[in-house]
């Protein structure tokens, strides 16, 4: 679980780093100071290229991961407890029996 956590910070750091350093280095032009605006949507539309081309592995990783926590969960929920395995045996060992009296009536 520590690997597939430390996974989605590195993602998320590096996601964060692709859109800061290319927003710092364009608030360093005087018209980008100005228009701080269009300086925040080159910065993103740079970061959303960079994550693109340069974070694929550390994206599956995390992918991955909330993949299986996923699975797990569906597990979790779909397995029947002890005592619900218990009542459904002695439903049917009652739906048994009362077809085995019905049938012999004599008994």
């Amino acid at each position: 679980m520590d690997v597939k956590i430390r996974s989605a910070v590195v993602y998320s750091v590096l996601r964060l780093l692709a859109f800061l350093v290319p927003l710092g280095i364009m608030m360093l032009f005087p018209i980008f100071r100005e228009m701080y605006w269009l300086a925040l949507i080159f910065a993103a539309l740079i970061g959303v290229s960079l994550s693109i081309i340069f974070l694929r592995r550390p994206l599956d990783d995390v992918s991955q991961s909330l993949a299986e926590r996923r699975a797990q969960r569906t597990d979790v929920r779909t397995e029947k407890s002890a005592a619900e395995k218990d009542a459904e045996i002695e439903d049917a060992a009652n739906d048994a029996a009362r077809g085995a009296s019905a049938e012999h009536p004599d008994a």
